[in-house]
Parts: structure tokens; C-alpha cells; sequence
């Protein structure tokens, strides 16, 4: 699984980086699913990657839509840089998850029978977006990734996530994710009113482990009742 959360830069576009991007879909089809797993690749994989998990994830009920970044990366620095240093690129791809979750609730799969999935930058993105639009999801999983920009930046976030699941899965050495930042970020989200899990995982690599796959099956689960 190709991914790191921080990159040497690439040159800058104006305007909107991901906007026209596409979504994948795989499982039931949306206009007939109970619920949505909104899956988010790490830097250097595409939407393709991330769906590979389907397979082990499949629940009955379920849609799995996955948007593609543009050049295969959300933002092009550390997701610990400045904030403004991964802009405009990380504010569209906020845009572009508000564009997924508006297509996956016009097929009728409002956003409290959504989950929001990432891995590494996808999980970093996934977890920023959760805590800058909270409200009440079906679920929330970040596996090695944490809140987005410096130690120092503010983290008064609005909303509430009323409760909302949130699954988040580390190693305490990994290359690219501080566990502070992971401690941190369980923190935040818990003062937002998330239902937070934090397993840290002994020694393990930059991937993603079976514990982090069963925990998200039973999430699933939970949501359509299976």
C-alpha cells in the first residue's frame, strides 16, 4: 500500500487541485443501500487502492464510494506543515468530500448511516474533515493519521459528533505519525463528543492489521444491525 503523510512539494495550482475529481463505487449500489462507507486513499495510491479492502469489509447493506485525488496525493506537505503551506489543496479536498457525502445522500444514505475511512493522509483527512464538519455520523475510523497542521494550531472546533463512533489505529514508532499527534487528535475528538477507540499497536509498520480491519467489520455491523 503505497503511502506516506509527508512528501517533498509539487508545484501549485490555482484554483481547485481535486475539483471534477472522480468517485469510485463498489458494493451495493448506493440507491439501494441501508448505509455508505466513504473510503479515503493515502498519498501515492488512487481511490482503486483503498477499495481493495471491499473484500474483507463487505457488509450487507453497504456502498463503498471512494474519490480520487488529484495526482495522487491531497496535499502535497507533511500534514503536520502550517496549514497554509497545503493550501488550496487541502480546502479542496474538504470541498470534494462535501461534494461525496452530498452524492451519496441524494441516492437517500444521509450522513448518520455514513462512515468516513482513511489510511495515512487519507485517514488524516478523513479525521480533519469529521472534526471541521462534526455532526452525527455512522462512524468514523483513521487508521495511522491525526488532526491536520502544528502542535500549536487551534482546535476549537464547532459542532458535535453527538456521539459518533470514532476508531482510531496507530503504531507507536510509525515514521510519519507522531503517537502525540494520534493522543492528541483522540482527545479532540472527544471533546467534540465522540465515542473515541484508540489501539495502539507495538512496533507496526506503516500499514493497516487485521485488529484495525475486525474492529471497523464490527462497526459496520453495528450500523445496519448485521
Amino acid at each position: 500500500m503505497a503511502d506516506q503523510t509527508g512528501a517533498a512539494g509539487h508545484p501549485a495550482d490555482a484554483g481547485n487541485p481535486h475539483g471534477g475529481q472522480p468517485l469510485l463505487a463498489a458494493g451495493e449500489p448506493l440507491e439501494q443501500a441501508r448505509a455508505a462507507l466513504l473510503m479515503l486513499h493515502g498519498r501515492g495510491a488512487s481511490a482503486e487502492d483503498i477499495l481493495s479492502f471491499v473484500g474483507e469489509l463487505a457488509q450487507p447493506g453497504f456502498a463503498f464510494v471512494a474519490p480520487q485525488a488529484s495526482g495522487h496525493e491531497w496535499y502535497p506537505y507533511s500534514f503536520l506543515a502550517p496549514l497554509e503551506a497545503n493550501e488550496p489543496y487541502l480546502s479542496s479536498a474538504l470541498a470534494l468530500l462535501d461534494r461525496a457525502l452530498s452524492h451519496i445522500a441524494a441516492a437517500g444514505v444521509a450522513p448518520e448511516q455514513v462512515m468516513i475511512l482513511g489510511f495515512s493522509q487519507g485517514a488524516c483527512l478523513g479525521l480533519e474533515y469529521a472534526a471541521r464538519r462534526a455532526r452525527r455520523y455512522a462512524g468514523v475510523v483513521g487508521w495511522t493519521g491525526g488532526l491536520i497542521g502544528p502542535d500549536d494550531a487551534p482546535r476549537d472546533y464547532p459542532g458535535s459528533l453527538a456521539g459518533t463512533p470514532v476508531f482510531i489505529g496507530s503504531s507507536d514508532v510509525d515514521p510519519h505519525v507522531p503517537l502525540a499527534r494520534v493522543e492528541l487528535t483522540a482527545a479532540a475528538l472527544q471533546r467534540l463528543g465522540g465515542d473515541v477507540t484508540t489501539r495502539i499497536y507495538p512496533r507496526m509498520p506503516h500499514t493497516v492489521n487485521a485488529d484495525e480491519i475486525t474492529f471497523v467489520q464490527g462497526m459496520m455491523r453495528a450500523v445496519v444491525g448485521g
